[in-house]
């Protein structure tokens, strides 16, 4: 929320706000009449309008209030809102009841996420439906989609240039085929997450094709400047997202002779915020992949929508109040859908867009980077220094940790934190970038560069969960002891994102323990781009393996992986310890062994977890003062263990304690 140190100021927009209700009553109305909503549905809008109007009409007012059309604009916001709630489809109204009476729904756990493109898991969206039960047998009820809407031909950034954000990409189906899967899931008790390209449009987007003609209204969408002055005085303080891939921020337009904002690539537009009609028309994207069915919309780029000269343009005040009042809006309207955040910045400013206000849930990078990062080095110091004062969230806020995503991982830890335990930040990095693309000696990882600066060192790295945690190594060697570690690696990684608070979410593939795709580098669009070796093909001939493997008793390493990554999720969704956010550390006296404790409604679990291909232990006593008693049961083993005697943990175990 935002506020003012000036009463006078503050009562000053609040009478402001009443006013322009008052004088809006007249056009809702009218709306209502045109869709014939009756007595009980308006109650209910009303209610929320009151309940949001007032911290809405003040965020707006600040964004756009000295503009001289600002209360047309806010008419036409309101109205917006009006139409989407009247178009809500029953069932997804009845979803917001109960989402707005359990409004920490989303906290279970039982909610454990997957996430896939459509093209590689099963060709198209049609085909996709057909295996939602795949979906429950693994153990799902979240699915994130990753982009699927229309984009431009040739590079398109990975399904981020978006083209129509109301189209479906041919390839993949319609619009009809995502609503019908979306009610497919809906049924089954997934929830259906998509992309909300929230920082810009491809520039072949309807708007874009305006303004590249003339349009003068739709070139006020954009930032287009007709010479270099401005945009040089921008490029002071800015940096470059992809400096391996080009130059600068702006990019040179032959058919309007001027410079386009292009943050991330050329043919990516930025959106030009500080034009409240742009946030009209986004708010009328969100509304129409809300009433479709999506529950949650990951909003993407989110540290780059607002521009202001002399700073970095990320992380600005307003970007966090257009988020603000986007949340307002879908509260009022379609209070169901929720927001993630994905800020991939430094982890103080990732917290900052996460509250009830504004992101409800958001992307861990710095939790998924120092896990592998203890992994590499073997001890949990960093990790635990930064678990220690990094983790907590508001209230009914929650996390989404993963090992891996589409993207690639970057070391987003923080320098001062490493610092503190006598860590060279630079120099650690370099290590972690050696390590996991196997040039560090006794290496087990296989992963690839993306996006390596020799000039400057900085690199990130590309690869499957399976590759970094070193199966492919393992395979390649036919080694089976060192196929057994892999596997470790991977149940352990699994067992602290499933249970360290928050939703987990699986990249689908690594149920199988999915190798790098070298043959991306065979696709001309694709090879570019080394992230696509992370992004590989399902193959659904891994199901009877699997089938085979249940009939016999034995079976492959895909099995056992499959069988022991489905056990943990079921095992989670059974023990309500972990539901919710919170966790606090256990103190472990050893630093291959990273513990916590997790509480929620008078249940307790300690989770221990070692990092080590050596035996760990951990003396009983610390256990018992954790708050388990005496007597204490791994439910992951089903073993018993008594305080009074040293915890041994076996090479990458981990131990889901609960009391006797």
């Amino acid at each position: 929320m935002i506020g003012s140190s000036e009463n006078g100021e503050y009562d000053d927009i609040s009478f402001k706000a009443d006013l322009t209700l008052d004088r809006l009553q007249p056009r809702l109305a009218e709306v209502w009449q045109q869709q014939g909503i009756d007595a009980a549905k308006l109650r209910t809008f009303d209610a929320r309008l009151r309940t949001h109007w007032h911290p809405l009409f003040q965020l707006l007012y600040r964004l756009y209030g000295t503009r001289y059309d600002f209360f047309y604009h806010i008419e036409q916001v309101l109205l917006t809102a009006a139409k989407a709630f009247a178009n809500r489809p029953d069932e997804l109204s009845a979803l917001d009841r109960h989402r707005t009476n359990e409004p920490d729904w989303f906290q279970s756990e039982k909610i454990v996420g997957g996430a896939l493109y459509v093209d590689l898991f099963a060709e198209n969206l049609s085909k996709a439906g057909q295996h939602v039960q795949y979906f429950k047998r693994l153990g799902l009820t979240y699915l994130h989609l990753m982009p699927l809407f229309a984009v431009r031909p040739g590079n398109n950034d990975g399904g981020y240039a978006i083209s129509n954000y109301r189209s479906v990409d041919p390839r993949l189906g319609t619009i009809d085929d995502l609503r019908q899967l979306a009610n497919d899931l809906r049924h089954a008790g997934i929830s259906l997450v998509l992309d909300f390209v929230f920082n810009h449009t491809a520039d072949d987007h309807e708007w874009a094709q305006r303004a590249q003609a003339g349009d003068r209204a739709y070139q006020e969408f954009y930032y287009i400047f007709p010479d270099r002055r401005l945009p040089e005085q921008y490029e002071r303080t800015l940096r470059e997202i992809f400096p391996t891939v080009r130059r600068g921020n702006f990019t040179w337009h032959d058919g309007m002779e001027s410079w386009v904002w292009t943050t991330f690539n050329s043919f990516q537009w930025d959106l030009n915020y500080s034009n409240p009609a742009v946030f009209r028309a986004m708010l009328e994207e969100m509304y129409f992949l809300a009433n479709m069915g999506v529950d949650i919309l990951r909003v993407d780029a989110v540290a780059f929508i607002w521009k202001r000269m002399g700073t970095s343009c990320e992380n600005l005040p307003e970007a966090h109040w257009l988020i603000q009042a986007y949340n307002h809006l879908a509260r009022i309207a379609t209070p169901g859908l929720l927001f993630k955040s994905e800020a991939i910045v430094h982890p103080d400013e990732v917290v900052k867009y996460i509250s009830e206000e504004e992101c409800q849930i958001s992307y861990n990078p710095t939790l998924m980077a120092l896990l592998w990062e203890s992994l590499a080095t073997r001890r949990t110091d960093l990790l635990v220094q930064t678990l220690g004062h990094r983790y907590k969230l508001p209230e009914n806020t929650s996390w989404v940790n993963y090992l891996r995503c589409h993207d690639d991982i970057g070391w987003t830890f923080d320098d001062q934190d490493a610092a503190e335990i006598g860590i060279r930040a630079f120099d650690h990095r370099q290590f972690l970038n050696d390590f996991y693309t196997g040039q560090f000696p006794g290496s087990f990882a296989r992963g690839i560069p993306f996006q390596e600066n020799h000039q400057t060192g900085d690199m990130r790295i590309s690869g499957t969960m399976a590759s970094l945690a070193g199966l492919e190594q393992a395979v390649e060697e036919d080694d089976e002891q060192k196929k057994d570690l892999a596997i470790r690696r991977m149940m352990l990684l699994h067992g602290i994102t499933l249970s360290i608070g928050g939703i987990p979410l699986l990249y689908l593939g690594e149920e199988w323990g999915m190798l790098n795709d070298y043959d991306f580098a065979l696709d001309p669009a694709k090879a570019g781009d080394s992230r696509w070796i992370h992004r590989p093909k399902m193959q659904w001939e891994y199901l009877d393996e699997l089938d085979d493997h249940i009939a016999s008793g034995n079976g492959s390493i895909r099995s056992r992986i499959f069988k022991s990554t489905q056990r943990l999720i079921e095992l989670r969704k059974s023990l309500p310890a972990f539901a919710g956010q919170s966790m606090g550390l256990v103190s472990t006296s050893n630093p291959h062994i990273l513990g916590y404790l997790r509480t929620h409604d008078g249940h307790r679990m300690v989770v221990l977890a070692n990092f080590s291909e050596q035996p760990q232990q951990i003396g009983g006593n610390k256990l018992r003062t954790a708050g388990l008693g005496r007597f204490f049961k791994d439910v992951i083993q089903e073993k018993t263990y008594l305080t009074s005697e040293p915890v041994l943990l076996e090479p990458y175990q981990i131990l889901w304690l609960d009391r006797v």
